[in-house]
């Protein structure tokens, strides 16, 4: 299980990596969301998540510890509102400069 969180965690981070690379404004956009979903699923997993154990302590000796789970949700939401943020702001600098090349002008 470690193995699949480690390969995914390197395709996300490294497909995110290079759409931020790409120098437009909807690719930096997707990276930085697949870079956030990278972070989400680092912190979920450094949780040692178990399977088949309650989420309530005292049903038995072992528990889901809940401190990753509500760090993932409250970065889940805080992520949703800077992307939604950052697509305004991107569609605002598409209307005034008439370009998507993140510094405003087309390279050459």
């Amino acid at each position: 299980m470690e193995a699949l969180f480690a390969i995914t965690l390197g395709v996300l981070t490294s497909s995110g990596v290079y759409l931020l690379m790409r120098a437009r404004i909807y690719p930096v956009v997707m990276g930085l969301t697949l870079i956030s979903y990278a972070v989400n699923l680092f912190l979920f997993g450094m949780g040692r998540l178990g399977t088949g154990v309650p989420a309530v302590i005292g049903k038995s000796s072992e528990y889901g510890d809940p401190l990753p789970q509500a760090l993932v949700l409250t970065a889940i939401v805080i992520g949703f509102a800077m992307t939604a943020f950052v697509v305004v702001l991107s569609l605002r600098a598409l209307g005034e400069l008439s370009t998507d090349h993140v510094d405003g002008e087309e390279p050459r």
